[in-house]
């Protein structure tokens, strides 16, 4: 990817990061989750958010579900920092990878608002799919 889209935050950056994203789910953040984006409908249904929040939580609200494992989001778990040329005013999105156990590798692509325009916090999940492509260890700049 492009350097200048890209960086590694550090440890500490990255934790501080965690710690608002945290705060905004326990303070009733609402969470925009594209269960169905337009760069799917070429895509293996495999690899898509639909497909995998559904095969991973079957018998969850998907939102809830997904709440929950944000939370539980590690700074090992942590890939990168992208900033979004789409809207540039916003904050930068982070990218993580977690892998379930017997299902795959998951990547996660955030972004938290604290305290947005109209008062609320914010979480939008861009991404939330199998990775077409497995993990590597040297994606995860962290990882012990």
């Amino acid at each position: 990817m492009d350097e200048l889209r890209t960086r590694i935050e550090s440890e500490t950056e990255v934790w501080a990061y965690l710690q608002d994203l945290r705060y905004a789910l326990e303070h009733n953040a609402k969470i925009t989750f594209q269960a169905e984006r337009l760069v799917d409908q070429n895509r293996d249904q495999r690899y898509t958010n639909k497909f995998t929040v559904a095969d991973l939580f079957p018998d969850e609200n998907p939102v809830e579900a997904i709440k929950r494992e944000l939370k539980q989001l590690t700074i090992e778990e942590y890939i990168q920092t992208v900033k979004d040329l789409r809207f540039p005013k916003k904050s930068e999105m982070r990218e993580f990878g977690r892998v379930y156990d017997g299902k795959g590798d998951v990547y996660i692509k955030i972004r938290v608002e604290l305290l947005s325009e109209y008062g609320n916090h914010t979480t939008f999940v861009m991404s939330y799919h199998y990775a077409e492509t497995p993990f590597s260890p040297e994606m995860f700049p962290y990882r012990k």
